[in-house]
């Protein structure tokens, strides 16, 4: 099964100052990877390339991001995205407009998240969104 991998694991991977492999969910990243399970969206992306001060970085995590196709989006995932906004809205709990298109294109497309965000907990008791959680690994 394909997973939607979002910003903040891209983060914790590429733009970190941390050793690779410190982290559980690095390892995951690139297991997922290695299988060609990993699924992107455009609004991650841009949030993976923006804010970095060095042109020389930006160019270099745009290749290495370039080797990740976008999943396509439709104007019903928008649609779905700013209903889930609403519901959440209702419920009290707020959330950036991103996160509700990733829910709305895991929805869609019956892809887990795969996340360090803790928002994504509050919200999947209230939206039909999955998980993806780190495989327990031998390194």
């Amino acid at each position: 099964m394909k997973v939607l991998v979002d910003t903040s694991i891209w983060s914790l991977a590429l733009r970190r100052n941390k050793p690779l492999g410190s982290h559980n969910e690095i390892i995951e990243l690139q297991e997922l990877i290695k299988e060609v399970r990993v699924q992107l969206i455009g609004p991650i992306r841009q949030e993976i390339l923006s804010g970095i001060k060095e042109k020389q970085q930006f160019l270099k995590l745009k290749k290495i991001m370039a080797a990740f196709p976008d999943l396509p989006l439709n104007s019903g995932d928008f649609e779905l995205a700013a209903e889930y906004f609403n519901t959440l809205r209702r419920q009290g709990i707020q959330g950036s407009n991103t996160d509700f298109l990733i829910c709305a294109v895991s929805t869609r497309n019956k892809l887990p998240i795969f996340s360090n965000d803790n928002d994504f907990n509050h919200y999947k008791k209230h939206i039909p969104i999955t998980q993806h959680e780190p495989r327990t690994t031998k390194r």
